[in-house]
């Protein structure tokens, strides 16, 4: 990674100075442009000024002298002709009344070009000016007197070229190492709390790598943990599924001990399969995006009602009455993520309650929010408990949730659901007394104005009494 960084800045050091020195010969040739022909408007002033005329003869003797042998002049009759020229032979001219400069200054009164001389082959710059009688006077002069000076400070510009790319090596040496260095850093030295000195606008970035490190390292203790009790977990049922398998098969039961055993294995395969059913939700949930969930407009109490119903008859296994109060109201979520919260919820309100106990659903309206609220008579969980409820495998009573069929999933489940949702989870409870755990959606049917009055006319709401 340093040398290609490193690459990449020397490449952009190279490109600046190519560019740069391009850009300041053409900056400096059109400087010398705009001077030279400034230079030769001067001389062609001077020529006009001077009095030459149509005469060849007083021509010659003008430009004979010293200050115009630098310059190239000619003069053109109207009917573009060569009729003198102090540099050339005029004998093999062609016609010259095509000639760009002639035709403009002959349009214009004076005109100017740079172009290829055909009769030279050189390139050169032309000005030339409309004398009174008509004939054009053409000042010329060859390009290669500018380039000359390039050609000059041809050798400094290489040197300070090369100077200034030296330099730029250096520069992007140590911007390169000062990069690199903090992310090399990180990766010996990323369990330790010591902060690389590194760039201000570094920091951000240190600190994102950082943290998505601890992240990973939580999130690999807790697969490592969550692997573990899943391995524990399974293997309790499966061992008595065994065992009970076992002494049938050798038939070490006798005639009414089989039933017993048969129900045994039936109790832990049951126990077993809604482990795994737990699991693979687990999983899913962990890996399942919000925006990949289907979510659409749920009648929460409706749902609510269809839970208490099916529940009826585990509640009455449990000698536990469940009822079910509220207002109609609907919520945006997952349909079958929120069966799966309800059935949860309630499910716990049963396992763990007291014989003669009870377990309320309510669902109601809270201003933008409806209220899902699963409250028991139950076992309650202890104070210093309570935030490790919603922890996978986790359980305040471990003798008696297996001794109901318990997973110890459930709530882990639950909270999942409720974050997916962007949903409020809120938990009350004391030993002996109970367990009132309540969820906070947000609404989908505010715009229902008959929903809205159904609501304010509904003080005591619907009431429905289940199973004991």
């Amino acid at each position: 990674m340093k040398r290609k960084i490193h690459r990449e800045f020397v490449f952009v050091a190279l490109t600046t100075i190519f560019l740069t020195t391009v850009l300041v010969t053409a900056v400096f040739y059109d400087f010398f442009r705009q001077e030279i022909l400034n230079e030769l408007k001067i001389c062609a002033e001077v020529l006009q000024n001077a009095g030459i005329t149509s005469a060849s003869a007083k021509a010659e003797a003008v430009t004979g002298s010293a200050g115009f042998r630098q310059f190239r002049v000619s003069l053109i009759d109207e009917e573009g002709l060569v009729f003198y020229d102090n540099d050339v032979d005029i004998g093999g001219m062609d016609n010259h009344g095509d000639r760009p400069e002639v035709s403009e200054a002959r349009r214009e009164g004076s005109g100017q070009s740079v172009r290829r001389s055909d009769t030279l082959d050189r390139s050169a710059f032309y000005y030339a000016v409309r004398l009174e009688d008509g004939t054009i006077l053409r000042v010329a002069k060859e390009a290669s007197s500018i380039w000359k000076i390039f050609q000059s400070a041809f050798p400094v510009i290489v040197l300070m070229g090369g100077v200034v790319f030296l330099f730029c090596i250096l520069l992007s040496a140590r911007a390169t190492r000062m990069l690199v260095e903090p992310v090399e850093y990180l990766a010996d030295h990323l369990d330790e709390c010591k902060e690389p000195l590194v760039y201000r606008e570094m920091a951000p970035f240190v600190d994102r790598i950082r943290r998505q490190h601890e992240d990973i390292l939580k999130n690999a203790g807790l697969r490592q943990e969550f692997t573990a009790n899943v391995s524990h977990e399974l293997k309790t049922p499966l061992a008595a599924i065994s065992g009970y398998a076992e002494l049938m098969e050798h038939q070490m039961a006798s005639g009414e001990d089989v039933p017993r055993f048969a129900g045994e294995i039936h109790r832990n395969a049951s126990r077993l399969l809604a482990m795994i059913n737990d699991i693979i939700l687990l999983s899913e949930l962990d890996v399942m995006e919000r925006d990949a969930m289907a979510f659409s407009q749920v009648p929460l109490y409706e749902m609510a009602e269809a839970c208490v119903e099916m529940l009826k008859i585990s509640a009455g296994k449990h000698q536990v009455t469940l009822s079910m109060r509220g207002i109609p109201c609907s919520i945006m979520g997952n349909r079958e993520m929120v069966e799966e919260v309800l059935y949860n919820l309630c499910d716990n309100g049963i396992r763990y309650n007291i014989a003669g106990g009870s377990v309320l659903v309510t669902v109601e309206p809270e201003g933008k929010q409806a209220r899902l609220t699963v409250e028991d008579t139950g076992i309650g969980i202890p104070k210093e408990h309570q935030e490790r409820v919603f922890e996978r495998f986790y359980r305040v009573d471990k003798s008696r949730s297996k001794a109901t069929g318990g997973t110890g999933l459930g709530l882990a489940i639950v909270k999942h659901i409720a974050a997916q949702h962007q949903a409020e989870l809120l938990l009350q409870s004391e030993p002996g007394c109970g367990t009132k755990i309540s969820i906070l959606f947000q609404r989908a049917d505010l715009s229902d104005k008959g929903g809205e009055a159904g609501t304010a006319s509904s003080g005591k709401g619907n009431n429905k009494e289940v199973g004991k």
